[in-house]
């Protein structure tokens, strides 16, 4: 009961912290530390990136619609445009996809550790800080008029994500925003990014968890699956918050958030753990 209590706890911080420019891997590093979970190194390398496909799920719930070009009163030229944002979609992805392939044992043997984690937090954190203090009009209101190009250069900012710590959303969102999309475009188009971009990568980490021969438990199995149906759950309410906020306010806070929770996560473990 404690590993399942534990496991929704996890769910629930994936949920809220894969939409906000926070890093939800470096959140689920760090809780690792603090309230590891009774599996093996093997499924939990798994299992960090898998619960993510319950957050993804959220996104199409949401924005079923808008991405579904076979939608019912849809005339011949939305439907174009949503094939277009689809276009557009896999373009982006493609750079993250290809580094992805070829780095993804590195990165986790290299970079899954709380220092890389309290860096990224810290230098990404004064790089919203530094952005919001630039004034700036988002010339690009809506994810239709994103063009080829840019929609590319978001691809390149997400290659950023690979690194734990940095937020894949936070990636996306920062060099969207300094492309010109205003923050709810660059918002969108950062969990449109998401749906094949973790389904990519969390499709590589179990087949790598297959080869392995490493059998999964039956309760390993049951912390997977509740853990993503937490993750779901929580997400559905954070992308709506999401929206609304950023239509207000800026990304400031998330700034002042992730510089204190990156010196608190030095101080951790050079201080207080060592």
């Amino acid at each position: 009961m404690l590993e399942f209590l534990k496991t929704i706890l996890y769910g629930i911080v994936e949920g809220v912290t894969e939409w906000l420019p926070i890093s939800s891997t470096g959140h689920l590093i760090l809780l690792k530390e603090l309230m590891p979970l009774n599996v093996t190194p093997e499924f939990w390398d798994m299992f960090e990136v898998v619960i993510q496909l319950g957050a993804i799920l959220a996104v199409i719930v949401l924005f079923f619609r808008k991405l579904n070009p076979f939608a019912s009163g849809k005339n011949p030229a939305a439907k174009r445009r949503t094939w277009e944002l689809w276009g557009k979609v896999v373009v982006a992805v493609l750079p993250a996809a290809v580094l992805g392939f070829l780095l993804d044992d590195w990165l986790s043997e290299h970079l899954y550790n709380y220092a890389t984690v309290a860096i990224t937090l810290i230098v990404y954190g004064v790089a919203f800080l530094l952005l919001e203090r630039v004034p700036r009009r988002g010339r690009i209101k809506r994810t239709e008029d994103i063009s080829y190009r840019t929609a590319l250069c978001v691809g390149l900012f997400q290659c950023l994500s690979m690194i734990p710590g940095t937020s894949r959303s936070g990636a996306t969102i920062l060099g969207a925003m300094l492309l010109g999309l205003s923050r709810s475009t660059a918002a969108e188009f950062s969990f449109f990014l998401a749906i094949p971009t973790m389904i990519g990568a969390s499709g590589l980490k179990l087949v790598k968890y297959l080869l392995s021969g490493v059998d999964m438990t039956g309760q390993e199995l049951m912390i997977l699956l509740v853990g993503s149906l937490a993750a779901f759950l929580v997400s559905l309410l954070v992308i709506r918050s999401l929206m609304n906020y950023v239509k207000r306010h800026s990304f400031a806070v998330f700034g002042v958030y992730r510089i204190a929770l990156g010196i608190l996560v030095l101080l951790y473990f050079l201080v207080i753990k060592a």
